[in-house]
C-alpha cells in the first residue's frame, strides 16, 4: 500500500490518501466538506479537475474515456501519484445535460420536426 498527497486546488486542504482508498473516503474521514451524492460514479456530484497527477477509476460510469483524463469522480477515484484537485469542476458532458434538460437546442434543428409533404 503506497500513500499519496492530494492537496486540493485554492482550499489550503492536503490530504494523504492510500492508492486502495478512494479520495472521498479520506476526505470524509479527515473532516474534509467534500460534496457527493450516489457514492457509486454516476451523479457527477464529487467531481474534480486533475490539475496534476494521475488517478485510477474504472467504476466512473458517468465520465467518458476523454473526461476521466481530465477529471476525477472522488467516489471513484484512487490516486496514482501525489495529486493537485480543484474540487467543483465539472466535466463539459454535464453542461450539455443542463443545457437539454433547459429546452436547449441541441440537434440544431431548432427543435423542429421536418415535414415530407
Amino acid at each position: 500500500m503506497t500513500e499519496y498527497t492530494v492537496e486540493f486546488v485554492g482550499t489550503g486542504e492536503t490530504i494523504e490518501v492510500a492508492d486502495t482508498e478512494t479520495v472521498l473516503s479520506s476526505c470524509i474521514e479527515a473532516g474534509i466538506a467534500q460534496e457527493y451524492s450516489c457514492r457509486v460514479g454516476m451523479c457527477l456530484a464529487c467531481s474534480a479537475e486533475i490539475v496534476e497527477g494521475e488517478v485510477t477509476q474504472p467504476a466512473a460510469r458517468g465520465l467518458t474515456d476523454d473526461e476521466a483524463e481530465e477529471y476525477a469522480l472522488t467516489c471513484m477515484a484512487r490516486p496514482q501519484s501525489d495529486l493537485k484537485l480543484d474540487r467543483g469542476k465539472y466535466p463539459p458532458s454535464i453542461e450539455d445535460e443542463e443545457a437539454t434538460a433547459a429546452g436547449g437546442d441541441t440537434d440544431g434543428a431548432g427543435g423542429a420536426a421536418a415535414d415530407d409533404d
